[in-house]
C-alpha cells in the first residue's frame, strides 16, 4: 500500500498539488475498499474514522482532484449514483464491469479484450484510442438462479 500512495503522491506533486493529510486519508479508503466501487458518501463515512476533522466537501474535492488526475475512474452504474474506482497500474486501460441490474451487483474484468479493437480503430481510421471503458449490464449468476428457482418446472404436462 505504501508504494502505492508514493506512486499517487508522485503524480500530485509532478501537477503541482501535495498529499495533505486529508488527501492521504481518503487516498487510505480507497486503497483499502478497492473492489467496493465506494460513492463519496461511503469514501466520506469511511475516512471521518479514521480522520474526524475531514469534511464532506474535502472528501469531494479530493475525488474531483483524484479524478482529474487519471488516480481514480469516476464512473455512474445507472444507479444514479457517482462511484469511484483507483486505476490500476498493472494495466495500460482501466478494467471493465459487470452489472447485475436486479441486485446492483458489480463485478470486474480485468483482463482488457479490445486490444486488436484498438490497433483496428488506428489502422481504418487513424484513430488513436487512449482509453476505454466498458460495462455490461445484465443478470448476475445469483440473481439467475434465484429466478430458475422460482420458476415452476413441467414434468408430462404437471407443474412441479
Amino acid at each position: 500500500m505504501e508504494a502505492r500512495i508514493e506512486k499517487i503522491k508522485q503524480q500530485l506533486q509532478s501537477q503541482g498539488y501535495k498529499l495533505t493529510p486529508q488527501r492521504e486519508a481518503t487516498v487510505r479508503v480507497l486503497l483499502e475498499n478497492e473492489e467496493d466501487h465506494l460513492s463519496a458518501e461511503d469514501v466520506f463515512m469511511l475516512v471521518k474514522d479514521k480522520a474526524p476533522e475531514i469534511g464532506l466537501a474535502t472528501v469531494y474535492r479530493t475525488l474531483e482532484l483524484l479524478s482529474e488526475l487519471h488516480v481514480l475512474e469516476k464512473m455512474n452504474f445507472g444507479d444514479g449514483v457517482a462511484r469511484y474506482d483507483l486505476r490500476n497500474d498493472r494495466t495500460r486501460h482501466h478494467h471493465h464491469h459487470l452489472i447485475c441490474v436486479q441486485c446492483g451487483s458489480v463485478s470486474e474484468i480485468l483482463d482488457d479484450w479490445l486490444g486488436p479493437l484498438e490497433e483496428r480503430l488506428e489502422q481504418e481510421y487513424g484513430f488513436k484510442v487512449l482509453d476505454h471503458r466498458l460495462d455490461f449490464q445484465g443478470i448476475c449468476k445469483e440473481c439467475s438462479a434465484k429466478e430458475r428457482a422460482k420458476t415452476p418446472v413441467q414434468i408430462n404436462g404437471s407443474t412441479l
